[in-house]
């Protein structure tokens, strides 16, 4: 009788049959679990739709900032790869913007679902990844699960402004991706330029992901197994030889980085930057754990971390290492989780420090994945031996994923708009002066100035020099109208960085209110000259000098703050009411003031009765004297609801002009 020979098991066979699953049914089972994976992370995360822009880094990169909000083009493009956003280098995430702006305008909802879906994107793709390289579906699937919607990563999902975060996270999945399918084949140049194209995305999405070819080397060890021997042996030399163009990415960008935040690098002692790295690999560990009293700034120890912290740390962390290394033959997937985690926190560490900040849940949320794949491999070993222990595994995975998506959906709550966000700050961190700075900001935002001072002086206690709180006070100040006490804030600010061109613009501001012209042009001139791109500078000094009578001066500053922001509304109204109105007849032109007035008048929504006022005027010198006529009367209107007595008063004398068929011409000194 003849034998039907044995089929030895191919990768994916032997692969199924180590997961428990066969082929057929994980034809049903991976649809599902990408299912499931897309409703955990829109249950945690589907709400983000109706939050705000929040008022940390979100008008720097896209509010308030003129390149992004004009849609996506070549020129912006251009500009993307040619310029710093908050002293960092991240076109692919600054056209991700722009495209946002181009579909959606600032609608802060749209942008929210875009990164919701780039983060749900990510944890798909990581699962079939995870899946694909181990051959393990469910120890994959909980890796990706947790990944999906753990608090810690509710910064990098929630905050628009964080976009670099699921950009970068998705393109760092993808070229996973790419490389395991390069590896299971024989050597493609098509298949390696996938993956440096993937890593060249990822890279210029956010650069923390620098230390991706040293994570392409770890997984070449587990699942790979591209060693010569499990466990041991030297690093085969071709594998360091084929991420010597990946690795010189990395470095091109490594260098961009630094010339980009050389501003913000703080000097800091070395024993001080490591003994607070060594502290927060474990904080970020402890957070892992226990996700709570979560905040978007803590505040660096402002008198140290305890010695006995920093030793601590470093003994947990070394025992750690030794056992990892000690079980790498045995358990490779140990060795590699805690190297993932370890090595991918480097650049954001802290041991070059920019900015003052001790350490920020988005720095873990691509590093932690090492560590649940260390966590969910070690839990299925354990329990190996066990009767029920799918049961047991099964109810605990449950309990977890329930547990953190419950903490996650509170957590993303706090991010529905700048004053709830900051007033969680400060619950849960002390002695946090950029909160109270924040709250001050968001609350001054809604009008309530004396509140706004408070914690402008709270802020000030714990920073004294803080430039921006003195600045900020004295806006606030001045909305108070106490001009003199917020002409002290300004003059403190600039004392201490001379070099603050909005400070000069707010003391050039308050000056011109006091009526000293030609000091406040001094400040503005300043202001232009440490940034000459500045369109409030060129706006308010051509308020100032067509005060001192400079009329053509003046109309050059309105005219150089419209070539750089040609939308700037109060540029436009400035601009429009000089050349209707002023005496010297040879710069008045009625047809360009009708242009720019009825355009500051669209972005005004019609509803402002000081443009309102100005579109009058212009109809009026351009002979359209029944056009002047209705917006006048729209203004006066507008004015009495408003109870801005003065300017009805000014309103009703300019109608009775536009009446006869007469121009509004002022001496605009």
């Amino acid at each position: 009788m003849n034998q039907v020979p044995k089929q030895k098991a191919g990768p994916g066979k032997a692969a199924a049959l180590a997961a428990g699953t066969s082929g057929l049914s994980d034809r049903w089972t991976v649809p599902g679990v990408c299912i499931f994976l897309t409703v955990i992370t829109w249950l945690v995360f589907g709400q983000t739709l109706r939050h705000e822009f929040v008022n940390y880094d979100d008008e720097r990169y896209v509010a308030d900032n003129s390149a992004v909000l004009g849609g996506l083009s070549l020129k912006g493009i251009v500009w993307a790869f040619t310029h710093n956003v908050n002293v960092n280098w991240t076109p692919l995430t600054v056209i991700s913007h722009m495209l946002d702006c181009q579909l959606y305008g600032t609608n802060a909802g749209w942008h929210h679902l875009t990164s919701v879906l780039l983060h749900m994107a990510s944890v798909i793709v990581l699962f079939l990844v995870l899946k694909r390289m181990t051959g393990a579906l469910w120890r994959s699937a909980f890796v990706a699960a947790v990944f999906a919607i753990h608090p810690l990563h509710v910064e990098s999902v929630a905050w628009i402004a964080e976009r670099r975060d699921v950009l970068s996270g998705l393109f760092f999945m993808l070229t996973l991706g790419a490389y395991a399918g390069y590896t299971r084949h024989r050597w493609s140049p098509g298949r390696y330029l996938m993956v440096a194209l993937m890593l060249a995305l990822a890279l210029m999405s956010k650069p923390m992901v620098v230390t991706l070819p040293f994570v392409l080397l770890l997984l070449d060890y587990w699942p790979l197994k591209r060693f010569p021997q499990p466990g041991g042996g030297l690093i085969p030399w071709r594998l360091i030889v084929e991420k010597v163009p990946l690795l010189a990415l990395s470095g091109a960008v490594c260098v961009a980085t630094l010339f980009a935040q050389k501003e913000a690098i703080v000097s800091l002692p070395l024993s001080v930057r490591i003994g607070n790295a060594l502290v927060s690999y474990v904080a970020y560990m402890g957070q892992m754990i226990y996700p709570v009293g979560l905040a978007v700034y803590y505040p660096y120890p402002g008198n140290g971390l305890a010695l006995w912290k920093i030793i601590a740390a470093f003994v947990l962390l070394l025992v750690i290492s030794v056992g990892a290394v000690a079980a790498r033959r045995k358990r490779p997937w140990f060795l590699v989780g805690w190297l993932w985690y370890l090595g991918m926190l480097v650049p954001a560490i802290g041991l070059i420090q920019s900015g003052l900040r001790a350490q920020a849940d988005r720095y873990t949320y691509l590093p932690q994945i090492g560590l649940y794949v260390l966590l969910t491999w070690a839990a299925v070993e354990l329990c190996a031996g066990w009767r029920h222990r799918r049961v047991v595994l099964g109810g605990c995975a449950t309990v977890i994923l329930v547990a953190l998506i419950f903490c996650a959906r509170v957590q993303t709550s706090y991010w529905r708009n700048s004053e709830l966000l900051w007033a969680h700050t400060l619950a849960c961190t002390s002695d946090n002066a950029e909160a109270h700075y924040n709250l001050g900001n968001a609350i001054l935002k809604k009008g309530n100035v004396d509140e706004a001072i408070v914690h402008y002086q709270k802020a000030l206690q714990i920073t004294p020099n803080s430039t921006d709180v003195h600045n900020n006070f004295g806006n606030a100040l001045i909305k108070k109208g106490s001009v003199d006490e917020a002409i002290t804030h300004y003059q403190k600010a600039l004392q201490i960085n001379p070099d603050y061109a909005k400070a000069h613009l707010n003391l050039g501001s308050a000056l011109l209110k006091k009526g000293s012209v030609d000091e406040a042009i001094v400040h503005f001139q300043k202001a232009l000259q440490i940034n000459p791109d500045y369109v409030n500078a060129h706006n308010n000094l051509g308020n100032a000098l067509l005060k001192k009578g400079s009329v053509d001066e003046a109309i050059v500053h309105y005219q150089k703050a419209l070539q750089i922001s040609p939308d700037n509304m109060e540029a436009q109204n400035n601009l429009a009411w000089v050349l209707a109105t002023t005496v010297q007849a040879s710069l008045r032109n009625g047809r360009q003031a009708v242009e720019l007035a009825q355009q500051a008048n669209q972005l005004a929504g019609g509803e402002n009765p000081i443009i309102l006022r100005t579109l009058a005027a212009a109809y009026a010198e351009a002979g359209r004297f029944s056009d002047a006529q209705r917006s006048a009367q729209k203004a006066v209107v507008l004015a009495q609801t408003a109870g801005q007595t003065d300017l009805v008063e000014q309103l009703n004398g300019e109608l009775k002009l536009y009446a006869a068929g007469l121009p509004f011409h002022q001496d605009n000194k």
